[in-house]
């Protein structure tokens, strides 16, 4: 699942790639899902994608502003919060965001700040801001200097973990021998960015001693 925030033919041939990784990493059926503010973007990311390989052509999954609410009423949001998070990542408006913070109030605690960091994760830098700023005049437990820290941080380490783990998957389904220095170098970092750089290499290198170059 990858947000898009406009056209790009590059970006678009690169899709097919990441779902044939993930197939090689997984074996299992891939879905391609893009989530597109707009409807331009959303017809350009919905026709087939051709590869270089005879008979693979990608078709993704879309999902625009005619395919998901905006949902501006709080009360709506606790029972759909799957629905709110596409909804605040669709219809990029302040009422929407206002919406979503409202309704997170108004579910339990174990489940409201997961969906808070998904939406946070994937919007854009405006819709972010908009997050930030609503969530500093919050009275919500996770608003509070603390709590934000300490989730944030367990959140970033369990994700790293992961995208370290799916990394190392992903170049022994592709046959790669990977040494030991380097298995400790990929399972001692952090930065999930530079993970997901190197699990996007690790689907073209013929060679490990590529992946950091």
């Amino acid at each position: 699942m990858e947000v898009q925030q406009e056209s790009s033919e590059a970006k678009r041939r690169q899709l097919p790639r990441y779902a044939a990784s993930l197939w090689l990493m997984l074996d299992c059926p891939v879905t391609l899902l893009c989530i597109c503010p707009d409807v331009t973007t959303a017809a350009f990311f919905a026709k087939p994608i051709p590869t270089d390989l005879p008979g693979y052509v990608a078709q993704v999954v879309v999902l625009g502003p005619d395919d998901v609410p905006a949902i501006s009423d709080a009360a709506e949001v606790a029972p759909h919060p799957e629905v709110a998070v596409l909804s605040v990542l669709v219809h990029q408006e302040r009422k929407v965001a206002e919406a979503f913070v409202r309704g997170l109030q108004l579910m339990p605690n174990e489940y409201a700040p997961q969906y808070y960091e998904y939406a946070y994760d994937m919007a854009s830098r405006a819709a972010r801001r908009t997050l930030e700023e609503l969530m500093a005049s919050s009275t919500w437990l996770v608003s509070s200097p603390f709590a934000r820290e300490h989730f944030g941080r367990g959140k970033s380490e369990g994700r790293a973990e992961g995208e370290a783990e799916a990394l190392l998957v992903m170049l022994d389904a592709r046959g790669l021998q990977v040494p030991d220095s380097t298995r400790e170098v990929i399972a001692g970092c952090t930065d999930t960015g530079m993970l997901e750089k190197w699990i996007r290499r690790a689907a073209v290198i013929d060679k490990v001693e590529d992946l950091f170059d």
